[in-house]
C-alpha cells in the first residue's frame, strides 16, 4: 500500500549489504572522490620531496604518509556511507562532543608548530587538529536540532543551533583560525535558510560577520596582515601568495611539464595550503579546470538527490555536507590565486594532510550515507498527489 501511495520502489527481501549498497550509492560522486584523491597522490608526488629533502627524510615520506592515512580516509568513507541516517546522527553526536571538548582544551594542551596559531594537538609519530573533525559532526548535530524545531511543539532547535555555532566560532577564533571560523558559520547559515530563515535575519546576519571582521582587523595582528596582503596591489614575490601566482602564470594553459615546476623548491606549504599552485604550474589550466569540475559535480550531483528527499533531517544535513565542502574547495584555490585573503586551508582530498584527510573522508562519507536512494516516497510524490 506504501508504495501505491508514494510510488517507492520496493525493497529486494535479504539483499546483502554490499549489492544493496552499490545499488543505492551515488556512483557519480563517488568516482569523483576517488579519481580526486588519484590526483592528490600525482601532485604529492611533485610536491612534497622537495619538503623531505629538507627535513632530512626519504624523498617520498609524505607521499606514503598520504597514501596510509589516505586509506583510512577511504575506509572511513565507505563504513560510513554503510550506515543509516540515524546511526550517523546518533555517532556524529558522540563524535561531535569528543571534538567539541577536544576545541575547547586546545589553549591549554595544544601546540602551534611554530605557525603562530594553537590548532593542532601533537601526538609524536602525528598530530590532529580537532577543527577538521568538528566540522561535519556540527552540520550533522544543527540539522538534527533543526529539524526538531519544524515539528509541532518541537524545541527551539534554530536558536540551540546558533548559539553552539557561537560558541564554536568564538573558540575557533581565539587560535587565531579564522577560516575554520568563517566555513563553521556559512554551513550554519546555508542549513538555515534551507530551514526557513526570514531574509531579513539573514541580512542582519551578514551585516554582523562584517562588524564582526573590523573589530577582528582593529585588534588582531595576525588578522590584519592577512588582510593587508590580500589588499595591496602589488604581491611580494617573496611570499606564499607571491610564489603561488608566480607559478599559476607560468603553468599557463598546459604547463611547464611533469617534474619541472620549481615553486615546490620555494614554497613550505606547496603540498597542503598551495597544492593547486603546483597543479596549475606543472600540468597547466586543464588539470585546474578538470579538479574545479570534479568538486562542482559533487556537489551539484548531491543536491540534486537531496532535493528529492522528503526527511528534513537528511535535507537539512546532506546540504549543509555538501555546500561546506565545495566552500572549502573555493576557498583553497581562491587563496592561491588572491581572490580571498590567506585562509590556511586544505584542498579536501588533494591536499596533504592527516586529519583533513580522515575528517574529509567522515565528511563525505556521511554526504554518501544521505543521497543513497532509499525505499520511500520522495516530495516531488507528495507534491504531485496535491496537484492532482
Amino acid at each position: 500500500m506504501t508504495e501505491m501511495v508514494y510510488g517507492a520502489a520496493p525493497v529486494k527481501a535479504g539483499e546483502p549489504v554490499l549489492p544493496k549498497w552499490w545499488r543505492t550509492v551515488d556512483k557519480w560522486s563517488l568516482s569523483c572522490i576517488l579519481v580526486l584523491f588519484g590526483i592528490g597522490l600525482l601532485l604529492g608526488l611533485a610536491a612534497s620531496p622537495p619538503l623531505a629533502e629538507r627535513n632530512g627524510l626519504d624523498p617520498f615520506h609524505y607521499v606514503q604518509r598520504q597514501v596510509f592515512f589516505g586509506g583510512l580516509a577511504l575506509l572511513a568513507m565507505f563504513l560510513t556511507s554503510l550506515a543509516s541516517p540515524t546511526l550517523v546522527r546518533r555517532l556524529a553526536v558522540v563524535g561531535f562532543l569528543g571534538a567539541f571538548v577536544a576545541l575547547a582544551l586546545l589553549p591549554f594542551l595544544g601546540t602551534d608548530f611554530g605557525k603562530g596559531a594553537v590548532r593542532w594537538y601533537s601526538l609524536g609519530f602525528a598530530s590532529v587538529q580537532p577543527s577538521e573533525f568538528l566540522k561535519p559532526t556540527f552540520v550533522i548535530v544543527t540539522a538534527w536540532m533543526m529539524a526538531a524545531s519544524l515539528e509541532i511543539g518541537g524545541p527551539p532547535g534554530r536558536l540551540w543551533s546558533f548559539a553552539l555555532a557561537i560558541a564554536i566560532v568564538l573558540m575557533l577564533a581565539l587560535q587565531p583560525d579564522f577560516g575554520q571560523a568563517c566555513l563553521v558559520l556559512f554551513g550554519w547559515g546555508v542549513m538555515y535558510f534551507v530551514a526557513g530563515a526570514p531574509m531579513l535575519l539573514l541580512i542582519g546576519m551578514a551585516g554582523a560577520v562584517v562588524f564582526a571582521g573590523t573589530l577582528a582587523y582593529e585588534n588582531s595582528e595576525h588578522f590584519a596582515r592577512r588582510i593587508d596582503g590580500f589588499l595591496s596591489p602589488e604581491v611580494d614575490p617573496n611570499t606564499q601568495l607571491g610564489f603561488a601566482t608566480n607559478a599559476i602564470q607560468e603553468g599557463g594553459f598546459f604547463g611547464v611539464g611533469v617534474g619541472e615546476g620549481q615553486v615546490k623548491w620555494s614554497l613550505p606549504d606547496a603540498h597542503t595550503d598551495f597544492i593547486i599552485a603546483v597543479a596549475a604550474e606543472e600540468y597547466g589550466l586543464i588539470l585546474v579546470i578538470c579538479i574545479i569540475l570534479l568538486y562542482a559535480a559533487i556537489v551539484i550531483r548531491s543536491l540534486t538527490r537531496l532535493m528529492r528527499e522528503r526527511d528534513p533531517f537528511i535535507r537539512l544535513a546532506g546540504t549543509g555536507l555538501a555546500c561546506m565542502f565545495g566552500v572549502q574547495a573555493m576557498i583553497n584555490m581562491g587563496v592561491a590565486v588572491r581572490l580571498l585573503p590567506a585562509k590556511g586551508m586544505t584542498l579536501p582530498f588533494v591536499s596533504y594532510g592527516g586529519s583533513s584527510l580522515i575528517a574529509g573522508g567522515l565528511a563525505v562519507g556521511m554526504l554518501l550515507a544521505f543521497t543513497r536512494t532509499r525505499p520511500q516516497g520522495e516530495i516531488g510524490d507528495i507534491l504531485r498527489g496535491r496537484i492532482r
